[in-house]
């Protein structure tokens, strides 16, 4: 898979926050948000929270609990 560099505007405090973490804990987010992402460009003519929603409930069915979650995103 080929990867791309894109600039986001986002406020500075999640800016400092991506900035806080390890390379591999940005790495994980970033996989998030380019999922996310292609999430949303698929969508039909939903909604970024109809979207989020849905991948919420898609991650839930696949036993992604918000404990998971965290836990996953505090690994270093």
């Amino acid at each position: 898979m080929s990867t791309e560099a894109i600039t986001l505007e986002i406020d500075s405090e999640a800016a400092q926050a991506f900035r806080s973490v390890s390379v591999a804990e940005r790495e994980k987010l970033q996989v998030l948000l380019g999922i996310w992402l292609k999430e949303y460009a698929t969508a039909d003519t939903a909604s970024l929270k109809e979207t989020m929603d849905q991948l919420s409930r898609d991650a839930q069915s696949r036993g992604l609990t918000p404990e998971t979650l965290e836990s996953i995103l505090e690994e270093e």
